[in-house]
């Protein structure tokens, strides 16, 4: 699978514009302020539906543009697949396959999957468990559509409850038989995504460890970690014991909405002990393992974009990666940075054919 063009119309800082693209390594080179980011959120909205820039979708619209489109053509399972995103100001958002548009975008999760490595992604060391959770969710979505289904269940129940619980409060009057309807329809669906969750961790994990020694040469020790409610004991369980708890507090306070991955480094947290370097590393081994990782579900490589990835990575790093991703079947890539000449200086070194693109 790989993008072979794409059309832009008022997206962002673009006008109006079009590139094509090879299946193997496409450079985006130039200045800051030119675009480069943009291209690669407007290749992720073809793949995923949405910006991983700026969830607000009508912000993406080009100042005083009444609209934008992204148009794209994909060569997939020996055929050409065409994807249209648009969305006019105070309208909703179309998404079309073939001229199809979808009546659910969930359904094309997964089609097209799509790995971002951005500066972005220290978030994922120092945000809240919500961010680790994105990463998590993202990652299964992509190959495991029951698993999208359950999670956007469990969400909508979570939601209902929470809105419930703040209503008794609010009305001074508790209903024991209603919160428990709420339950019984939630307990299964947490169990679902639990079970997901745990079952991906530990199939993720040996992926994440070979590529972080790969990139490191096997300098520290990492481990990732996957933290809920649901170790202590049975769901249904958990609620009841929770319940006055969450009486008090107005929202449901145990489920896998508090899910969290812990990300260490010899034994303690990366986000406190760990260099910038050495985070970067952690990072960095932590998409490519999700690359690989899809690409085992999925039965080909999805799309890598990886964007100002070069900051705080030594020169032996950055080979590893280069030299990695330029693999035979790695799948299609694209890369920005500033200077032309020190992207060429690299792939010419490894002989990696590549292709330069200047927004």
């Amino acid at each position: 699978m790989h993008l072979q063009h794409i059309r832009l119309v008022g997206f962002k800082n673009y006008d109006e514009a079009e590139f094509r693209f090879i299946p193997t390594v496409n450079c985006i080179t130039g200045p800051n302020g030119k675009g480069k980011t943009n291209l690669l959120d407007a290749i992720h909205y073809l793949c995923l539906c949405k910006s991983f820039l700026n969830p607000v979708d009508s912000q993406n619209i080009r100042h005083g543009a009444p609209f934008f489109v992204i148009e794209g053509e994909f060569w997939r399972e020996g055929k050409e697949e065409q994807i249209f995103c648009g969305l006019k100001r105070g309208m909703k958002k179309q998404f079309k396959r073939n001229k199809k548009e979808y009546e659910r975008l969930a359904d094309h999760i997964g089609l097209f999957p799509v790995v971002v490595i951005s500066p972005l992604d220290h978030v994922l060391l120092t945000g809240g468990s919500e961010e680790r959770r994105k990463f998590t969710d993202s990652l299964i979505a992509q190959f495991d559509h029951s698993y999208l289904e359950d999670l956007m269940a469990y969400n909508r129940l979570i939601a209902q409850r929470n809105a419930l619980l703040k209503h008794f409060f609010e009305s001074r009057k508790f209903d024991r038989e209603t919160l428990h309807v709420y339950n019984e329809q939630l307990i299964p669906y947490g169990n679902a995504v639990y079970q997901r969750r745990k079952d991906f961790i530990e199939r993720f994990t040996p992926v994440f460890s070979a590529l972080y020694n790969y990139l490191s040469g096997q300098a520290e020790e990492v481990t990732l970690m996957y933290e809920s409610h649901l170790h202590n004991g049975d769901f249904g369980t958990l609620l009841n014991e929770a319940l006055e708890k969450d009486r008090l507090m107005q929202y449901s306070t145990v489920g896998v909405h508090k899910d969290d991955l812990i990300f260490q480094l010899n034994g303690y947290p990366v986000r406190k002990f760990g260099s910038q370097g050495q985070q970067k590393t952690y990072l960095t081994a932590l998409k490519l393992a999700e690359h690989d990782f899809l690409a085992q579900m999925k039965g080909f490589a999805p799309i890598l974009l990886l964007d100002d990835i070069f900051d705080k990575l030594d020169s032996d790093r950055v080979g590893k990666l280069i030299h990695k991703v330029s693999e035979e079947g790695f799948g299609q890539v694209f890369i920005t940075d500033t200077g032309k000449e020190k992207l060429s200086a690299i792939f010419d070194k490894f002989g990696i054919t590549s292709s330069f693109i200047h927004p």
